[in-house]
């Protein structure tokens, strides 16, 4: 992603991860919200729930960018009956074109029991091959950490999430051990809170 200058921005200050094994899938994400070098809160929600919980979202970037984008996927959703890959599509070219939405900085994951994608301001929606995907700060550490679990265990998702993003905490400053997480089907009725 590239700021006004044309230099790369790098999305940092967070993890979030997403795994999808079959018609099960989840998201979670850490809560640290960092200005500069401090930490700001510990508890924030990088992840939710949407189209009556039939859509898991997780996002990286600045949080009011980040808001933005979640009301204008929720907005896709409802447009186009609750199809993920046509909805991002659609939001990806509003955020590329758009004059206002083309300045937020942020990426997105999202998944239903089907399809996982990542969608940025580039106009890019990419599509994992292996179920898997992870971004922010520590995303390359906990999605190590995740392909290396779903690989030689048989743990359930929600724990391999967990256990992924308490690694990503270990290693990158910009993610605490405060973990949230959404799974579909629908586990139970609120966001679970994990704290490492």
């Amino acid at each position: 992603m590239r700021n006004l200058r044309g230099k790369e921005k790098v999305i940092r200050s967070t993890t979030v991860l997403a795994i999808r094994r079959g018609e099960e899938a989840v998201i979670a994400g850490d809560g640290q919200v960092t200005l500069g070098d401090t930490v700001m809160k510990t508890n924030a929600r990088k992840v939710r729930t949407m189209y009556d919980g039939e859509v898991l979202a997780g996002f990286a970037g600045t949080s009011a960018d980040a808001f933005t984008l979640f009301e204008k996927f929720e907005a896709k959703l409802d447009e186009y009956k609750g199809n993920l890959m046509r909805s991002a599509v659609e939001l990806a070219k509003d955020w590329r074109t758009d004059k206002i939405l083309r300045h937020l900085e942020a990426l997105l994951i999202v998944c239903d029991q089907k399809t996982m994608l990542v969608i940025s301001g580039t106009g890019d929606v990419i599509e994992p091959d292996d179920g898997i995907i992870a971004i922010g700060s520590g995303g390359p550490y906990a999605l190590a950490a995740a392909k290396a679990m779903l690989k030689f265990t048989d743990l359930p998702l929600r724990r391999i999430a967990e256990e992924a993003i308490k690694l990503a905490a270990d290693i990158c400053i910009f993610t605490n051990s405060h973990i949230m997480i959404e799974s579909l089907p629908r586990e139970n009725n609120g966001l679970e809170e994990k704290n490492g």
